[in-house]
């Protein structure tokens, strides 16, 4: 259309002079005007149909669509490390997970940490992750660490919310001890506040996924007060998002709504969506890559894009 114009204008401006020189110059004839108006008319045409051939021959391509398109269930909302747990937000049906056990019971699982007592229970898969990270904490000489408490039933909670109060303690069904995620973690040594086992952690467990889900400056966002011992799983990218924006799990699912974040983990690049979901059906992600998808508890899924290595082309 570009190329057309300017041939339309360039034509037009030699129109112009013709006329011009035509009323300089009387003893041309109306016959000799007309002739070159014809020709002026006829190279116009075939002008402009030489433009539209050429505009023919290349054609505007078509958008192709990029990205993931993922099949989402609404009960998908419910599942993931990412549930929201608080007063408002009950653990789901079926939302524990994979089952405890006693790790008194289960020698084999403890590496690098004691009990309190023999009724502690955590899944396997937890417990891999946590002994993990306190045996690499004793690499640097902290290696006082023991839980204190695991995984509770609905029966145990209700004994402990009646015993310690609603300020206290959750009611059944609405503590992340009842999900199956979070471990109360204490010290041999002293309290965990001052315990170099709790400022250990305060600073590191983000890098096993772990995040400390009650800190001293946010207990007018959660809803519950100071508890240094108290942490709970959300895995990575989320916890390293979470310790360098410092952010608590209810501010974090807030952000992921307002926009979607990019960043790295392990020397891996990722894309983190919130999408709403109200039922079964197709969401398209922007980008490509090995994906994971955990609900809020709430109203929707988060989706974590795993787009390649860090610095790499998406």
């Amino acid at each position: 259309m570009k190329t057309l114009l300017c041939v339309l204008a360039a034509l037009l401006l030699i129109t112009g002079c013709e006329s011009q020189t035509r009323n300089d110059t009387p003893n041309n004839t109306a016959d000799s005007a007309d002739q070159d108006n014809t020709a002026g008319s006829a190279n116009q045409d075939n002008t402009a149909g030489s433009a539209d051939q050429d505009n023919a021959e290349a054609p505007v391509p078509e958008p192709e669509e990029t990205g993931l398109s993922i099949h989402v269930k609404k009960e998908q909302i419910h599942e993931g490390s990412l549930l929201l747990i608080d007063r408002e937000h009950a653990v789901p049906p079926g939302g524990e997970g994979e089952p405890a056990v006693n790790l008194y019971e289960h020698k084999e699982l403890r590496k690098g940490f004691g009990l309190l007592d023999n009724t502690v229970r955590l899944s396997p898969d937890l417990t891999e992750k946590f002994a993990k990270m306190v045996v690499d904490a004793a690499k640097v000489g902290i290696d006082h660490f023991l839980i204190s408490s695991g995984y509770r039933d609905e029966a145990e909670q209700n004994k402990l919310h009646k015993e310690m109060g609603d300020d206290r303690a959750m009611p059944a069904g609405h503590s992340e001890h009842n999900l199956g995620l979070s471990l109360d973690i204490g010290s041999s040594l002293e309290e965990m506040s001052e315990a170099p086992e709790g400022k250990w952690l305060a600073e590191n467990a983000w890098k096993y996924g772990f995040i400390q889900r009650y800190p001293e400056d946010k207990t007018a966002i959660t809803g519950i007060m100071y508890e240094p011992w108290h942490f709970r799983y959300v895995g990575l990218p989320h916890s390293a998002v979470m310790k360098e924006q410092d952010l608590t799990l209810e501010q974090y699912l807030a952000e992921l709504k307002e926009h979607s974040i990019s960043t790295t983990s392990g020397g891996r690049a990722y894309e983190i969506y919130y999408y709403p979901i109200s039922a079964d059906g197709n969401i398209q992600v922007p980008v490509t890559g090995s994906c994971e998808i955990d609900g809020n508890n709430e109203d929707g899924v988060i989706v974590t894009v795993d787009t390649g290595p860090e610095g790499g082309a998406k």
